[in-house]
């Protein structure tokens, strides 16, 4: 597994350029990881197939949500189709589930994954307690006010009531 892990770190970066398609730059990762010679044959066969099913997953996102709920960005290039069951605790069909994800700006993201935000099926932002309200601050958070950013279908709502039941940090460590 540290042979794997050294492999991925070894790519070299890909830069996109302006006028290639994410299909392009995706076929580009894919050569990038046949030709890496510190690979093993299954190993370059998971990669790629992980990488695929991410990119299923988030075009299955991407029927349902057009945009971050909370920055409003909407350019496709600064979102990430993020799990609200995390990969690690979905079956092989919830990972793919579009009702399973949400696009969010990388900051916002970050503060999904980690469980410092959630959100009610109704659409209310949740703060977890733990989460350093400053930090909140500067990343654009009003945690003074409340947030609705729209009600989420019946298939969202249950995987965010997973999120909220598992992943929000509601203390903090012991």
């Amino acid at each position: 597994m540290q042979d794997t892990a050294n492999a991925i770190a070894e790519l070299r970066p890909v830069v996109l350029q302006p006028e290639a398609t994410l299909e392009e730059w995706e076929q580009r990762v894919e050569r990038m990881i046949h030709n890496t010679p510190t690979l093993q044959e299954t190993e370059k066969e998971s990669l790629i197939q992980a990488r695929r099913g991410q990119g299923m997953f988030r075009a299955n996102v991407q029927r349902i949500e057009r945009q971050c709920r909370i920055t409003r960005v909407n350019r496709q290039e600064h979102l990430i189709a993020s799990h609200c069951k995390p990969w690690r605790d979905s079956t092989n069909d919830e990972r793919l589930d579009g009702e399973n994800g949400l696009l969010l700006t990388p900051t916002i993201d970050h503060l999904f994954d980690k469980g410092f935000i959630s959100f009610e099926g109704n659409g209310r932002l949740i703060i977890s307690p733990v989460a350093h309200r400053p930090s909140l601050i500067k990343m654009s958070i009003d945690v003074d006010h409340d947030l609705n950013v729209g009600a989420f279908s019946e298939g969202q709502r249950r995987f965010l009531d997973y999120h909220r039941e598992n992943v929000l940090r509601m203390a903090g460590p012991p």
